[in-house]
């Protein structure tokens, strides 16, 4: 039941307001000045206030402006003689919510707090999803490394410096070069990411730097590129080894510049850069895959993502964090019992934290009951991702062993799940372009 207040220096208006709300099934509390107004909304428990402008002593809008400065932003609606209409407009531009004239009518204020409640409701709903969103990129991890990690975040991310985010598939680089965002100067600012593996090659030039109208055949509306939609913020370029050759030389030119060239025309860009990769950039130099000018100017800090099991003191902490956020997005209560948790603190983990995640979702959603065992951590736990065995040969050089076991783990895991990509890449704890590259690598084709 919302609750509230009408403060009017008029009692006969008070209780005609108070006993027409009652009707409606609000609950009421009346004041007859500002001060009592803004004590009772100290007090607690105030969902909106009808508020009379013109009163003796402390008049509307400076109880609304006191009300502000104390740092409630319950919604405000004024009453008004007809003379006054012009300072409640002023009242509304300030940041109350709507203004009634006097005598109030029962359907238009009705309807009008109906409203300024329906609106602080949404504005509610919208902070606590915001606050979901941001603890989703919260990183989990007490142990040596990812507290190594979070000291190097704190000493960064207020900077302006470029940073080169390494590490494995699946370790939360994209939850690195968030939390530098989030907790730079440009937090305000747009938060852009790149997947440049997913980019096909002839559009890549075009996404990052965009093109205008008519500057080539086919480009028959101006397109706003990556590089100026991150203007004022940090611009994210996952996976960045795998950046065309030919179209380094143009990044180094926009990073060095602090402009792009969109096709037909060019712009001057404000933005950070944060690029992460799961390969060997050094190596990739060296064999002439990647710029050297361009590695140097991306990694003026260097920031390495620690993998699972090098943190295996996390995973249990991981788990449970895991845990909540399934339970919240299926609308569920379950419980991991202490044999299930300590299973899946044994089990090792190659896709890392992604795929640690993508376990605890399969067991929510398909353990019937509130309590999750170990028999179903058992049954979850695919048979590819089961413990290898130690009595593994070699059949032929290590490479082609290692090719091998990975050719059958990845066929297996696609029957399991009727070839569908985006499933049998979840399971693996991949990301679907990356899945696609490594069929192209083992040689493995859909059977017709």
């Amino acid at each position: 039941m919302h609750t509230i207040l009408v403060v009017d220096d008029e009692k006969n208006i008070r209780s005609s307001l108070a006993a027409t709300f009652r009707l409606e099934g609000y609950a009421v509390t009346e004041a007859a000045d500002g001060p009592q107004g803004i004590a009772a909304v100290e007090r607690g428990g105030i969902d909106a206030v009808v508020l009379d402008l013109q009163m003796p002593g402390l008049d509307g809008m400076e109880t609304l402006a006191r009300l502000r400065h104390l740092g409630h932003s319950v919604p405000v609606v004024f009453l008004t003689a007809h003379g006054t209409i012009d300072l409640a407009v002023a009242a509304v531009r300030l940041g109350a919510f709507d203004f009634i004239e006097k005598p109030p009518q029962a359907d238009r204020i009705l309807l009008t707090v109906a409203n300024a409640l329906r609106q602080a409701d949404l504005e509610q709903e919208n902070r606590e999803l915001r606050g979901e969103a941001e603890a989703a990129f919260d990183m989990i991890g007490s142990s040596a490394p990812m507290r190594e990690l979070f000291e190097q975040l704190k000493r960064v991310a207020p900077t302006e410096a470029r940073v080169l985010v390494l590490g494995e598939n699946g370790t939360g680089k994209e939850l690195i070069a968030r939390a530098l965002h989030r907790h730079s100067r440009r937090a305000a600012g747009p938060f852009v990411r790149v997947n440049c593996a997913a980019v096909p090659r002839d559009l890549f030039e075009s996404e990052l730097f965009g093109h205008e109208k008519g500057a080539f055949t086919g480009a028959t509306a101006r397109r706003r590129g990556k590089f100026v939609r991150a203007h004022g913020g940090t611009l994210f370029l996952d996976e960045v080894g795998e950046i065309p050759p030919e179209l380094q030389a143009k990044l180094l030119r926009s990073l060095e510049a602090g402009e792009v060239e969109p096709v037909g025309a060019d712009r001057e860009v404000d933005v950070r850069v944060v690029a992460a990769t799961n390969k060997d950039l050094g190596r990739a130099v060296e064999s002439g895959e990647f710029r050297e000018d361009l590695y140097y100017r991306l990694q003026v800090v260097t920031l390495v993502v620690p993998p699972l099991r090098d943190r295996r003191e996390d995973v249990s902490d991981l788990a449970r964090f895991f845990l909540r956020r399934a339970c919240h997005d299926n609308k569920t209560e379950k419980d991991l019992a202490p044999a299930a948790l300590e299973r899946i603190a044994r089990q090792e983990f190659p896709g890392n934290v992604r795929e640690l995640r993508n376990l605890v979702e399969r067991l929510v959603i398909l353990t019937p009951g509130e309590v999750i065992d170990v028999a179903a951590v058992e049954r979850a736990l695919p048979a590819a991702l089961a413990p290898r065995s130690r009595g593994l040969k070699l059949h032929g050089s290590l490479r082609e062993t290692v090719e091998d076991v990975e050719r059958r783990l990845v066929t297996d895991a696609l029957e399991r799940n009727r070839w569908r990509m985006t499933a049998t890449a979840a399971e693996l704890g991949l990301e679907r372009s990356h899945l696609y590259k490594k069929l192209k690598v083992l040689g493995i084709e859909r059977p017709e």
